[in-house]
């Protein structure tokens, strides 16, 4: 194009094509001023539009090609001369063009569309959702994520699915009624430590698992594992959802959550909440959980009511089929909580024994333990005042505390570092191991070696429960576990015997015999035997007893004997010939407990595998 001939130029600038393209449009006419760095020409390469620019400022003096015309690299595109008041042409401004006539400044429609459609599915786009909520006086699942997590910590993945039903339903529906296709979940923050929370929605579809929040899942799973994150599992809801009919299956067994899911345990920590109803697939997810925490509203089942009465098994309401007296009597549930709120309180607690040491808490009195066991050998005492009185304040946790009802078991902390404790409750069954008490023991002793927690076991027990009733409950199955995960620690262990410590049961205590833990004390209370003191007596003096006659002498001799057996198996004598390591000063007891912590490392964040290949889910 020929240059204006008003005010020629006295010196020209070339522009040219900085590689091969299509000229797709020109931004100035010849005699226009132009700013350095305002575009000249746009060119089209490989389908991307690529501005050319002028070097410096000046007027435009010619433009030598035009729109539609293919232009080789180094091509003359345009002429720039000095011309008048060239030094006062506009700049191009920094940062963005300016926004189009009517629109706010920095207004851009394709940024406004992406913030309008995360909104639909925010909890202040859906009042009535969140009405229903709160007339069950329940949280919604994004409520309940942003307390779990730190604040400005949660990156959500997956915000803008919607379920799988558009043969059925218009997208705008589906939209605006299944946000996140009924999973709200990401990676945030627990005290600054990275974690994956997954919650399912209730609001939407009763909080089923559909064909693409199993895919969200599984995403999330993966990247737990790559990472070595604890997954917090919110899991209420109604299980599989036979309404997706967008991609053709017909049972879609071939879906791979579970086996992700499961994959997990013994890497990461895994922990599971279930508020309101939690059925089938939703309550899968829950079982394989390291620790499940339930509030007293929760009903907790494999089957559904559709499901139960579908199978012919009768019909029953949602919370009718496994309510939390029934799970937590029963073992399902470790933490039992009043609500939501109470819930996430509990998740964070629980997540932060797996995160390393803390700073260390106030230890209570330590002269108190003196007076904790009473010298009269068959006083009962509460074995929890001792657990508390050995760890740090308000850092014990009991788990499982509704079921098992002779063994305690608690995560703790000793001078800020987390531990795991297994105690022998003589209030039951004067301590005598039963099935429950060992399964319980037996599996907390598995997810403290998965995760490197050491374990103390403070023992006080006759043994392990015998008897026609004690066998019909598979006695001799349920107590080898406690033998097989003793014997099989990785981690640093030590008994305190507090009082009892009786054949079979005590060595179960000791994980499998008293030279098995790092040390095996006793406090001055202490009594030891193969079996019961009463028991042995009278099975090898049978003769000797049934050959006395008078009542009087025969239950006199018996007392003489049954007191003889008694000073021999005092735990000074015990230790007099080393069968164990000392008898000490209960207020004595943190000096050995120290011993059992060899650094404040998590090593389990930064191992390649595991070191068990899962947590038991029993």
């Amino acid at each position: 194009m020929p240059s204006d001939p008003t005010g020629p130029s006295t010196a020209q600038a070339s522009v040219t094509a900085p590689f091969a393209g299509v000229v797709v449009s020109i931004a100035h006419r010849p005699g226009e001023r132009v700013g350095a760095g305002a575009p000249l020409v746009v060119l089209e390469a490989m389908k991307m539009e690529h501005e050319v620019l002028a070097d410096a400022a000046g007027v435009l003096d010619s433009v030598e090609v035009a729109v539609g015309d293919a232009v080789e690299e180094g091509q003359l595109l345009a002429l720039i001369g000095a011309g008048a008041n060239a030094d006062g042409a506009a700049q191009r401004p920094d940062g963005p063009p300016p926004p189009s006539a009517g629109a706010g400044e920095g207004f851009r429609a394709d940024l406004e569309t992406v913030r309008e459609r995360h909104a639909v599915g925010l909890d202040a786009a859906r009042p009535e959702a969140v009405a229903r909520r709160r007339a069950r006086r329940r949280r919604t699942a994004r409520e309940n994520l942003a307390e779990l997590l730190d604040e400005g910590s949660y990156v959500e993945y997956g915000p803008l699915l919607f379920a799988a039903q558009e043969t059925r339903r218009s997208r705008e529906e589906l939209i605006a009624r299944t946000p996140a296709d009924g999973l709200v979940a990401g990676v945030g923050e627990i005290d600054g430590r990275a974690c994956v929370a997954m919650s399912y929605d209730y609001t939407v579809l009763a909080g089923t698992q559909g064909m693409r929040n199993h895919a969200k899942k599984d995403r999330l799973f993966e990247i737990a594992e790559r990472r070595r994150l604890p997954v917090v599992l919110f899991a209420e809801g109604g299980g599989g959802r036979p309404g997706d009919v967008d991609m053709p299956i017909v049972a879609g067994l071939d879906c791979r959550a579970f086996q992700l899911f499961a994959r997990l345990s013994g890497l990461v920590p895994l922990v599971g909440i279930a508020s309101g109803y939690c059925f089938a697939g939703n309550a899968a997810l829950l079982g394989c959980c390291d620790v499940v925490i339930a509030s007293e509203d929760s009903s907790i089942g494999m089957g559904g009511p559709a499901m139960i009465e579908g199978g012919g098994l009768g019909s029953y309401e949602p919370g009718e089929v496994g309510p939390i007296d029934v799970q937590d009597a029963n073992g399902v549930v470790d933490l039992r909580v009043a609500d939501d709120h109470e819930a996430v309180a509990a998740a964070k607690r629980y997540i932060s024994y797996f995160q390393g040491p803390r700073p260390a808490g106030r230890l209570p009195d330590q002269e108190r333990l003196r007076e904790l066991i009473p010298q009269e050998r068959k006083r009962v005492y509460d074995v929890r005042r001792v657990v508390d009185g050995l760890f740090d304040e308000d850092s014990v946790l009991e788990l499982r505390r509704g079921f098992g009802a002779g063994m305690v078991t608690a995560l703790a902390r000793h001078a800020g570092r987390p531990l795991g404790v297994v105690a022998n409750d003589p209030r039951h069954l004067g301590g005598a191991i039963d099935a429950d008490a060992a399964d319980k023991a037996a599996r907390f002793c598995g997810l403290c070696d998965a995760f490197d927690l050491p374990l103390l076991f403070l023992c006080d027990t006759p043994g392990f429960m015998v008897g026609p009733d004690a066998e019909r409950t598979a006695t001799v199955r349920h107590f080898a576990r406690m033998f097989l995960a003793g014997a099989n620690l990785r981690v640093p262990s030590g008994t305190i015997v507090l009082r009892k410590g009786y054949g079979l049961g005590a060595q179960a205590m000791a994980g499998g015999g008293f030279k098995a833990p790092l040390f095996t004390v006793a406090w001055p209370t202490s009594e030891f035997g193969a079996m019961g003191l009463e028991g042995a007596v009278r099975l090898g003096m049978r003769r000797e007893l049934d050959a006395i006659e008078d009542d009087q002498e025969r239950e006199r001799v018996f007392e003489q004997t049954v007191a003889a057996a008694y000073e021999r198996g005092r735990g000074l004598n015990m230790a007099a010939y080393g069968e164990i390591d000392d008898v000490i000063d209960p207020a004595d007891s943190a000096r050995w407990i120290a011993t059992l912590f060899d650094d404040d490392t998590q090593a389990w964040r930064g191992r390649a595998g595991k070191t068990r290949p899962y947590v038991d889910a029993w």
